[in-house]
């Protein structure tokens, strides 16, 4: 019986992980209006019905599936332990890693694509509090530039705006057509060198000012 009842569990969490893969797999073909019950659980190889078993509702699983992606997390690279030892100074190094870490993760994951995606087209409890957790992240690093920064002028938080935005336009556009930006194309090795020095030359001359 202890072997049988063991078994069931096992059985439980495969078929969770299942649904919880199969949502990315349906984010990134799909996009996010393709997140069904239907197209979730073909994708899965299983019953619709285990959704509602195992989960609350198609939006809980989604949610499951977007926090163990930890997308923003991964995106800053490793930010975080810069946070961690950083004493206010020197910060312009922590900022350029975390942009430069964002455009390669973002331009390598077609799910963040999709999310951010997402995020622009609808509101939705999910995208709030996931874009609530990065915005938790970036005030860690904005505290830190303002002990460094406290003389100087310059608006470090539009101008990251300003980048954050230009990273996920240039990727998404990259992505969905065939056209150059600004006679750039991102998909070269030449077009992404480019856009990368020109982070690092705007933020050593936000730095400088």
């Amino acid at each position: 019986m202890r072997k049988t009842y063991q078994g069931e569990i096992n059985n439980k969490e495969r078929s969770k992980q299942k649904l919880i893969s199969a949502v990315g797999k349906v984010l990134k073909t799909k996009g996010y209006i393709g997140l069904t019950a239907t197209n979730i659980a073909n994708a899965a190889g299983l019953s619709r019905r285990l959704i509602t078993t195992y989960f609350e509702s198609v939006d809980e699983l989604v949610e499951t599936y977007v926090r163990s992606k930890d997308y923003w997390i991964e995106a800053s690279g490793i930010t975080k332990e810069m946070i961690s030892e950083n004493k206010g100074e020197e910060t312009k190094e922590l900022l350029n890693n975390l942009l430069q870490n964002q455009l390669d993760f973002f331009y390598n994951s077609p799910e963040m694509q999709k999310l951010v995606l997402w995020e622009i087209s609808k509101k939705s409890k999910i995208m709030y509090e996931v874009c609530d957790e990065r915005e938790q992240l970036g005030s860690q690093v904005f505290e830190l530039i303002d002990k460094e920064l406290q003389d100087n002028k310059t608006d470090i938080r539009a101008i990251s705006a300003l980048l954050v935005a230009g990273i996920y336009y240039m990727v998404l556009h990259a992505k969905s057509t065939d056209t150059t930006f600004c006679e750039i194309d991102i998909n070269e090795p030449e077009g992404m060198r480019r856009i990368k020095n020109a982070v690092s030359l705007i933020l050593d001359m936000s730095y400088h000012n």
